[in-house]
């Protein structure tokens, strides 16, 4: 339901840009879904490890306290970092790099402090190794699908909203295809909306719409914004799992907590130009009190 509303959202935007010709929204989307198949055919790895990360998350905050899982969560920025240096070839900063060495330290004082405390988790029927090994794999595939998104993205003319579409098609296919095996009889039986009660379909809108919120915060602001806003989120996870779930904030969880947020802020700052350097040979002469062209140009 999560992929549909995506997709319906998508459709009514692209629409919208198309001021409302339904014909001439159907020819795009037949041209760049059917005919450019091989290039909907890209969408499908990203979609299938999105399909995989959605799930592990499910299990991962199952079994760990929501402010610990999301704050070990963010070592997604890690692995994104590395496939982009890896996939992408890009460049980052000593201070990016200095930023991630606090991530890791900052994760590390939240999972010592958290292990320290199995038997509480595993009373409440958690398995805190569980839930890690969710975290790690859901951070893995979030990096690489992120980074693959963003090479067929940064490749193509095509926008964010059909690339959503795109995306969407693979999803729900996947989704009822895992529907099918593992709830075919309970769905037959029960009908497709069986248990969807107000907090699931709140659940449901926070991850359709959560998903294109990202995709705008990129488009149209920039990742200095997206750090602030996922450093707030970690401040109010910890206080809502405060009042919700009677979690209990010592100085070591805080102390991880705010190693995390100063390493996403961090990584966000926009990278300093470096220095140029001029040697002797390029100097100018001081009768000249213009560059030439010839330098200029260059």
């Amino acid at each position: 339901m999560a992929e549909i509303l995506k997709g319906i959202t998508c459709l009514l935007l692209m629409l919208a840009q198309k001021r409302g010709n339904v014909k001439e929204l159907v020819v795009h989307l037949y041209d760049a879904v059917i005919i450019q198949y091989m290039d909907t055919l890209k969408l499908a790895v990203p979609s299938l490890i999105y399909t995989l990360q959605n799930n592990l998350q499910y299990v991962a905050i199952s079994n760990l306290p929501a402010a610990t899982f999301q704050v070990t969560y963010q070592l997604k920025i890690l692995t994104t970092a590395l496939f982009s240096v890896l996939l992408l070839r890009k460049s980052l900063s000593r201070l990016q790099w200095g930023s991630l060495v606090i991530l890791f330290i900052g994760v590390a004082v939240v999972q010592s402090e958290q292990a320290g405390g199995k038997e509480s988790v595993a009373s409440s029927g958690q398995n805190y190794v569980v839930g890690l090994i969710a975290v790690a794999v859901s951070c893995l595939s979030s990096g690489f699908a992120g980074v693959y998104f963003e090479r067929i993205l940064k490749g193509s003319s095509a926008s964010v909203w059909l690339r959503n579409v795109q995306l969407g098609i693979f999803g729900t296919a996947l989704g009822l295809l895992a529907m099918w095996q593992q709830d075919g009889a309970a769905v037959a039986e029960r009908g497709f909306f069986y248990g969807y009660t107000p907090l699931v379909w709140c659940v449901i809108l926070n991850q359709a719409f959560g998903g294109l919120l990202v995709a705008v915060v990129v488009k149209y602001a920039d990742n200095i914004l997206k750090g602030f806003a996922t450093s707030l989120s970690i401040v109010v996870s910890t206080a809502a799992s405060v009042h919700l779930f009677g979690f209990h904030v010592d100085v070591p969880f805080a102390l991880g907590a705010g190693l995390v947020i100063g390493a996403v802020y961090l990584y966000s700052l926009p990278r300093t130009p470096e220095p140029i350097l001029v040697t002797s040979s390029q100097t100018l002469p001081h009768k000249e009190p213009f560059l030439p062209k010839s330098v200029l140009a260059k």
